[in-house]
């Protein structure tokens, strides 16, 4: 694997695809350390323990690599993005005019990408303004106040500068899926969740747990292995393709397969499922009344009500997802109409129907999957009792995995498109 990634670096284009990632990635990093305009920083570290624990602050926190705790130009990350792009997605199944746009390629699949750019600035700001007055609360924990002048100027200043990061980082992430290596949106996400890696690391060394010092390291490669063996999971349909007389030639024939993921949906329905349940521990903490603040600690993510729900709703999006991002119908009429049949099987409906019935077979252990893995950091908490500020596996470590896989099959298309050996074997 080591000269193989040194066969990437001494190929010219590949160097370069792969620094102006790094680049872009380090400016991603620098920029969740820059606060914005109008913030006593003092007064920002004095109410750092604000984001620690298991709150929903410390959460949306890892997701924006620290910028929201530092009160940073990046503090939102790209979360708005992914929630725009996520709801597009769902509007395309219940609007008529969204779903005509996704299939007619490029020219629609490029108006819908515009649209979730307007979203994501909508999106973007809306959650800038409440997240000023989220920080203008926490003045009487630190003493002094967060927001120097807190009027409308300086406010609007503060959540123009929000609003104006996650745009940029939108657009960087465009940059990196072009010109770079991977998917910027999700290599951003991952970088965000790995800026959190020290912390973590530092979390189980100084535990006072002894068996959860020595069980984690085997713990958690366990479970790496568990997420590679499933993402990678998949069952092959098979397809015969009937041979066809084109002119004085015969044509078609042969034999290949369908593939069909255990985890067709990936991590989209954990991070939805996230966002919805962030909201009612949100709204406690915008609005301090004593009804809020029972509210959002009876959802906090560190207790039952909260994993209960975000494991129902991840099977509901699992089941949903997959549903949109693959029709039987649709793929039992492509091969009817390129003569591609499955053995056993009649083309047309009985084909749609078949495709469906194994699509949900495969869906539920995958939806299962997601909804354990997403539970795995509070249920292991609870039962070693470690420190509520260790992170451990989870959506996070789904994403880093998921991303990690999907770049380095990318980096070895490139690879094996000048004959070098890939990484995969």
């Amino acid at each position: 694997m080591i000269s193989t990634i040194l066969s990437a670096f001494t190929v010219p284009e590949i160097r370069r695809k792969l620094l102006f990632t790094a680049a872009l990635l380090g400016l991603y990093r620098l920029g969740s350390h820059i606060p914005v305009p109008g913030v006593n920083t003092t007064a920002v570290e004095a109410v750092q323990d604000q984001f620690g624990g298991g709150g929903i602050l410390n959460l949306l926190n890892t997701f924006s690599g620290g910028g929201l705790s530092r009160i940073a130009i990046f503090a939102l990350g790209i979360m708005p993005y992914i929630t725009a792009s996520i709801i597009l997605q769902l509007l395309t199944v219940v609007v008529p005019s969204l779903e005509k746009l996704q299939k007619e390629g490029e020219v629609g699949q490029a108006r819908i990408t515009q649209y979730t750019r307007y979203l994501t600035v909508g999106l973007a700001f809306a959650q800038s303004v409440g997240y000023v007055f989220l920080f203008r609360s926490f003045s009487g924990q630190a003493g002094q106040d967060l927001i120097t002048d807190f009027d409308i100027p300086h406010v609007f200043l503060i959540v123009l500068s929000l609003t104006t990061g996650t745009v940029l980082l939108m657009w960087m992430g465009e940059l990196i899926t072009q010109r770079g290596i991977g998917n910027g949106i999700s290599l951003m996400i991952m970088a965000s969740i790995v800026a959190g890696l020290p912390n973590g690391i530092s979390v189980w060394w100084n535990s006072p747990d002894p068996v959860f010092k020595v069980m984690m390291p085997f713990l958690a490669l366990a479970v790496i292995a568990a997420i590679v063996f499933i993402q990678e999971g998949q069952r092959r349909i098979p397809i015969q393709y009937a041979k066809r007389v084109i002119g004085r030639r015969m044509a078609g024939g042969g034999q290949t397969y369908l593939p069909l993921r255990v985890n067709m949906a990936g991590v989209i329905p954990v991070i939805f499922a996230a966002s919805i349940m962030a909201f009612p521990p949100t709204v406690g903490q915008l609005i301090n009344t004593e009804f809020t603040r029972g509210l959002a600690d009876f959802f906090s993510p560190s207790r039952a009500p909260y994993v209960i729900g975000e494991s129902l709703f991840i099977i509901l999006f699992t089941y949903f997802y997959t549903a949109v991002t693959f029709n039987p119908v649709d793929q039992a009429d492509n091969l009817k109409k390129y003569g591609g049949f499955i053995p056993g099987v009649r083309p047309g409906r009985p084909t749609a129907e078949f495709l469906d019935r194994i699509l949900a077979r495969l869906t539920f252990p995958g939806a299962l999957y997601l909804a354990a893995i997403a539970a795995m950091p509070t249920i292991l908490i609870a039962l070693t009792g470690a420190s509520s500020t260790f992170r451990f596996g989870g959506t996070s470590l789904l994403i880093v995995i998921g991303v990690a896989l999907d770049t380095m099959k990318q980096l070895e298309a490139q690879l094996m498109m000048r004959n070098y050996e890939g990484f995969l074997k």
